[in-house]
Order: structure tokens, then C-alpha cells, then sequence
């Protein structure tokens, strides 16, 4: 066969006209009547089939076989009496020439398709319990609830039915690629479960006919296919878009015999329209199976097609549930933890399976807070490069490969190639972006991949491994695309986090002028003595009360704390566990010994502790452990805080321990927005007669805490 005059190959196969091929396959005898009554087209072995049965062409239907037995003029009437539209086809079983047929009609436009199948001893033996086997599997498939369970189940009754070697059900992608999601088969033949195939498997042209004719037969590869004979040597080839004798693409011929595939039939599973998933069947030797068999595996077929619908919906809505509920917790995490969006870290995991994905970057003015799967280094180089997509459509920027990327971004990316960018905060550059790996990164390949085939002359490419090599090809650096329930997901996502940090600014506006208030008004001794803050309480509480805190040093009453003794080992290790649970991918590297004793306020090294490992913990460099040193040293206990993390900035050093200092503003976002946590630190320390200090020493930031022993 040639295609513009070039012989058929893969480069050309996508425009072969299959649907026109002037062929059929060997098994049957195909018939045309015109609409002025007479035989316009039969199969060369329409004589050698039928006898004398044979109509000649040119023959009146009146004077046919077709017309003089009841059975098969009810058949012909049923044909003709439909719309020219409806092309649903009809069968009977009929004989003639002493031979058994099954006799299959439907009407063509202004024509007649009358196509016999041979029914062999064998395909006889199939009909016998066709109808217990169906109704059988049309309970089982009543009885699942998932996808998988549907297709499983789609698959062993089919081959109960068939009696082929093996059953595969597929499912097609976004990008009509196909995975082999389950099949039954002889145990002999090896396994193809798990493999994908590209959509050139499957040529535009082919997908439209499994649409408008959604069963299709291949009784013998090896067969030599039948030439049709035309009244009229100049009329268009016959389209055979719905019969059930259309010979075979020689593309799909090599594609079997390369398998080792004699005969195959294929069961289209429409969706809402859409080429859903297909039910494929191979058999090693040549097989026919009846047409009533076949009608059975269609009904059973859209039976399936409609219990996918079901249960895409109770998955889709099953999602949306459990994401409502993560969403929820994140959320109250970000509202009530101390270390603001920070927090967000702590729920990576719910956060990236509501979306099916396999990374999260995490970031806050500028700065990469938690970047969970890929490496810091690519989320930095990715921020600027979010920055540059502004404005958002509705906040959101998302994508599903690397094209339009510059190169550094794209080396710094490698295999993560799936970005939904969510930003949350303008005020606060705040940016949560999740991200997918290429679609070859999470693909497991099934089967024996290391299997040899037989080649024919167009090559590798047809066989199951080389088809999916060239997969492999076809979608390098492209994810699995953001669907539209990842969409629905996200979008309360990205209003909630928008609220949820607003009202944070907006507690820390209170909280500023509240600061302001009393600074202006002076701090009487009446004010209350502020309690150790409660990481279960309410935000709002614990921000007055450091803002108390700060107010009554800056009025000159101090902090006057009773000291009692207290073990600030087991304080410490309190402290450092409690991050350790709030940031599980932290790690910290702890001397510190089991009891260390000292006159102290409990309540109040607690929360200079706190303030000291939590810092660290926060603005150290991802994937570095926090250093927690307490000792003995001369007449003191000294304490070092360290995290790897560049050094602070000359002009804003004199602002760290006093966020009323001009240079205050150059140091960036704080756990509690005010920036009081160390200036209220060295506080404690001086109350206890001692000091709170900072270093650098390359590559560390270090906090030296040093009380009286």
C-alpha cells in the first residue's frame, strides 16, 4: 500500500486511509447493494465462500438469497428501514451453502453492507454459554469501586468470554500515550502490565474509527487479505469505517507479527466522548470469535465505560474531601504557630499529596525557606524567575515542562520540570510553588525490558520496547500536566493562605501601635507579668505580650524575674525536641550534658531558648544541622546556638538586639514580625546577671548565651 504515492512507513502511517483500504480479511465475504437495489461491490471469494448463493454484481437484491429467506430479508429490512445516519449494526445466524454464517448489516448512506463471517467448529463452541458468561460479568463490574478494580475485573471476563491468550486493559493519557494498567493472560506469555506506549501506537485516523466503530477483530495476521470488485471499476472505494471485515493496516500487520500476536481484537472505552482506555486481546494462533460473542464484550464494554465515569467522579470528589481537610490544617498551622509561614514546612508532605506532586519550595521575601525534593540552589534560581511572570491570573502561574525557561534555570531544574506556583502574599513576595519530576523519572517500566524481538522491515520501532523508547523520547523534560482537580485544589489553597496572612500583617499592625501606645504613654509596675507563651494560644496574646515585655524594658522597670534553681540541660534538650517535632527535616547535633543546674526562671530561659533554636533552626541553610553547645566554663554556663548561614551585614549588626535601632529595617523578616524576640532574649540573659551575644565564625552564625553558674 502507498500513501501519496510514497510506500506505507511510520513516517507516513498517521495519513494511511484505513478507513478505505478496498480489502478484507479472508474469513468473510462482504456484499454491497446500491441504493437503486442491484450489487454494486463484492469480496473476490464471494463465489468460492458461497456457491451458488453468491449473487453476481449488477444483481438485483430482489433476486438474492437475501430476499427469498425470512430471516435474512427481516435482516435487509431492518438495515434499510434506518436513518442513513445510524450505521448500528444487526446480525442473524444464517446458513448457506451448507456452511454456518454469521450474517452482520447496517446501512451505508444510500448503500446496503451485507458481511458474512464463516462460523468454525471452534467459534461455535464460543456461543454456548456467551450468555451466562455476560450476565456474570456484568455483576462483577457492578460490584467495583475503583478504576483499577473496573479494568482487572474488565479483563478476565473478557477473556472468559474470548478465550484469548491474553487480555490487556489500557488507559489512555492526556497526551493519548497509553499505559497497560492490567491485563489477564496465560501464564506462559509474558507480563505487559505496567509498560507505556505514545500515542503514535495509535494514528489520529485509527482513534476516530475506534470511536465510530468501537470493536474491532483481527481473525488471522498471516491471512492474505480479499480484494473487493466493484460494478463500476471508477466508483469511489467503499468506506468501511463500520465493518467488521476491514482488512488490516500492513503497519499494525508488522506491529503483531513482531509480538508473535496470530489474532487480535480491540474493545473501545469511550468516556464522555473521548477514546477513554481500550480493551486489547492477542492470541498466538489465528481466532475467530463470533459476533455475538464480540456484541457481548461491546455491551460489556460501555457498561465499563460507565462505571469509569462513576468512579472518576467518586475519585475526583474523594480528592477534593481529603485536600479540603489538609487544607485546613495548614491553615490553622499558619495561624497560630510562632514562626509564621515558616510553619508551612511542617505540613510538606500533605501539601505536595494534595497536589500529586513530588517537590515544594516554600519562600518569603526573597528567601527560600523550605525546599523539599529539589535542591535549594534551584529554588533560589527560580525565584526571580517567578518574580519575572507577573501579573498572575488569578495568583497562580503553572506549567508542565521546562520550554520558554532560561538555561540556568532549566540545568538547575534537571528532571523537575512541573511547576504550580501559588503566590500568596504581594506584600510579602510570599510564593508556595509545588512541583512534578518528567513524566520518565515516574514511570516503572513492567515486563522483561531486556526481551529481544523479531524485526520486520520497518525496524525495532514496532515491537513493545522500542515503542516505548520512542516515548521516552517524545516526552523528555515534559511532566504529567496540572489537571483540572489540581486546579479546584488549589484555588481555595491560595485564597486561604492569602487571608491567613493578611490576618497575621494585620496582627502585627495591632501589635506595632499597640507597642506604640505604651511606649508613648510610659509602662506603669500594674502592667501584668506576661506568662510563658503557649504555642497552643492565641497568637494575638503572645504578641502583646512581648510587645508588654518591650515596653517595660524601654520604661526603665525591667524584667524582674524571682530565680529559683532550675536544670537548664532538661530545659534545653524540652526546647530542642519540641522544634525537632515542629520541623521534622531539621537536624541538630546536641553536646549538651543530662543536668546542668543554676538559679534561674524557668519560664523565662525557656523562651530565650526558644527564640535562640528557633532562629537557628529557621534562618540556617536547609540540609545543615542546627550545633546546640551547653558547658561549664570557669565561673559560667555557657551556651552556643550555630547554624551555617552567611554573615549578617555590617550597617544592620547594631539592630539586632534593638528593633528600635534605624538599621532595623535591613534585616529582614522575623518569627514574630516585630522583631523582639532577641532584643527581649538579651533581656532575660541581663536579668540573670548575664549576656547574649552574636559571632561569625565562617561558615557559622553563632549565639553565645553566658549566665552565672
Amino acid at each position: 500500500m502507498r500513501v501519496d504515492g510514497a510506500p506505507l512507513g511510520l513516517s507516513n502511517c498517521d495519513r494511511e486511509p484505513i478507513h478505505i483500504p478496498g480489502r478484507i480479511q479472508s474469513h468473510g465475504v462482504l456484499l454491497a447493494f446500491g441504493a437503486d437495489g442491484h450489487l454494486s461491490h463484492r469480496s473476490a471469494n464471494a463465489a468460492q465462500m458461497l456457491g451458488a448463493a453468491a449473487p453476481a454484481l449488477g444483481q438485483p437484491l430482489a433476486q438474492t438469497c437475501f430476499a427469498a429467506d425470512a430471516a435474512m430479508h427481516g435482516l435487509v429490512q431492518e438495515c434499510l428501514a434506518a436513518e442513513p445516519a445510524e450505521s448500528q449494526p444487526v446480525a442473524i445466524e444464517v446458513e448457506l451453502a451448507g456452511r454456518p454464517f454469521e450474517l452482520i448489516g447496517h446501512r451505508l448512506g444510500g448503500l446496503l453492507l451485507l458481511e458474512l463471517e464463516l462460523l468454525a467448529d471452534e467459534a461455535a463452541l464460543l456461543l454456548a454459554d456467551d450468555a451466562f458468561k455476560g450476565h456474570r460479568a456484568l455483576v462483577r463490574l457492578k460490584r467495583q469501586r475503583t478504576v483499577d478494580d473496573l479494568l482487572a475485573v474488565a479483563a478476565e471476563e473478557v477473556r472468559a468470554l474470548t478465550g484469548f491468550d491474553r487480555v490487556m486493559a489500557y488507559r489512555f493519557r492526556h497526551d493519548d500515550s497509553g499505559d497497560v494498567v492490567t491485563e489477564a493472560r496465560d501464564p506462559a506469555l509474558e507480563p505487559f502490565a505496567g509498560r507505556r506506549y505514545p500515542a503514535s501506537d495509535i494514528p489520529a485516523q485509527a482513534r476516530r474509527l475506534y470511536l465510530l466503530n468501537t470493536l474491532r477483530t483481527i481473525v488471522d495476521v498471516g491471512s492474505t487479505a480479499v480484494p473487493i470488485e466493484a460494478l463500476d471499476a471508477d466508483a469511489a472505494p467503499l468506506d468501511l469505517s463500520h465493518s467488521v471485515l476491514r482488512s488490516v493496516s500492513p503497519v499494525h500487520i508488522e506491529y503483531l507479527s513482531n509480538m508473535g500476536v496470530a489474532a487480535s481484537m480491540s474493545i473501545s472505552i469511550v468516556v464522555q466522548g473521548r477514546l477513554w482506555g481500550m480493551l486489547a486481546c492477542h492470541h498466538m494462533q489465528p481466532r475467530h470469535v463470533p459476533y455475538r460473542v464480540r456484541s457481548a464484550c461491546d455491551v460489556l464494554a460501555h457498561v465499563l465505560a460507565a462505571d469509569v465515569q462513576t468512579a472518576l467522579a467518586r475519585a475526583s470528589a474523594a480528592r477534593l474531601a481529603a485536600a479540603a481537610g489538609a487544607r485546613a490544617r495548614a491553615i490553622e498551622t499558619l495561624l497560630h504557630a510562632e514562626d509564621g509561614v515558616q510553619a508551612l514546612v511542617r505540613e510538606a508532605d500533605a501539601l505536595t499529596g494534595m497536589f500529586e506532586a513530588h517537590g515544594l519550595v516554600l519562600a518569603e521575601r526573597g528567601r527560600v525557606l523550605a525546599a523539599t525534593g529539589v535542591s535549594v540552589e534551584a529554588a533560589r534560581e527560580l525565584l526571580p524567575f517567578l518574580a519575572a511572570q507577573l501579573p498572575l491570573q488569578g495568583g497562580m502561574w503553572l506549567c508542565d515542562s521546562l520550554d520558554g525557561m532560561p538555561p540556568a534555570l532549566r540545568e538547575a531544574l534537571g528532571s523537575w520540570c512541573g511547576l504550580l506556583a501559588l503566590r500568596f502574599s504581594d506584600a510579602a513576595d510570599g510564593w508556595l510553588v509545588l512541583l512534578r519530576k518528567e513524566q520518565v523519572e515516574t514511570i516503572a517500566w513492567g515486563g522483561r525490558p531486556d526481551k529481544e524481538y523479531s524485526h520486520g522491515p520497518l525496524g525495532p520501532r514496532l515491537t513493545p520496547r522500542g515503542s516505548f523508547d520512542v516515548w521516552k523520547e517524545t516526552v523528555r523534560g515534559r511532566c504529567v500536566p496540572w489537571s483540572e482537580t489540581d486546579l479546584e485544589i488549589a484555588r481555595p489553597l491560595l485564597s486561604e493562605l492569602a487571608r491567613a496572612s493578611a490576618a497575621r500583617g494585620a496582627d502585627l499592625d495591632r501589635a506595632r501601635s499597640h507597642l506604640l501606645a505604651l511606649l508613648s504613654a510610659g509602662v506603669d509596675g500594674d502592667v501584668p507579668q506576661p506568662v510563658d507563651p503557649d504555642p497552643a494560644g492565641g497568637r494575638m496574646q503572645r504578641l502583646v505580650a512581648q510587645v508588654l515585655d518591650a515596653a517595660r524594658v524601654r520604661g526603665g522597670t525591667g524584667l524582674d524575674l524571682p530565680l529559683a534553681p532550675v536544670d537548664l540541660a532538661q530545659l534545653l534538650h524540652a526546647v530542642v525536641d519540641e522544634t525537632q517535632a515542629a520541623q521534622p527535616a531539621q537536624r541538630f547535633i546536641r553536646e549538651v550534658p543530662r543536668s546542668l543546674l543554676l538559679n534561674g526562671h524557668a519560664a523565662r530561659l525557656r523562651q530565650l531558648l526558644a527564640c535562640l533554636v528557633g532562629n537557628a533552626a529557621r534562618h540556617g541553610t536547609p540540609d545543615e544541622a542546627v550545633v546546640v553547645q551547653l558547658r561549664h566554663e570557669g565561673g559560667a554556663v555557657v551556651l552556643d546556638v550555630s547554624n551555617v548561614g552567611p554573615e549578617i551585614a555590617a550597617p544592620v549588626l547594631a539592630a539586632l538586639f534593638d528593633p528600635f535601632h534605624p538599621g532595623a529595617a535591613g534585616l529582614g523578616s522575623s518569627a514574630d514580625g516585630l522583631r523582639l524576640g532577641l532584643y527581649i532574649a538579651r533581656q532575660i540573659a541581663r536579668a540573670h546577671g548575664g549576656e547574649l551575644e552574636h559571632a561569625y565564625a565562617e561558615p557559622y552564625v553563632v549565639f553565645t548565651l553566658r549566665l552565672p553558674a
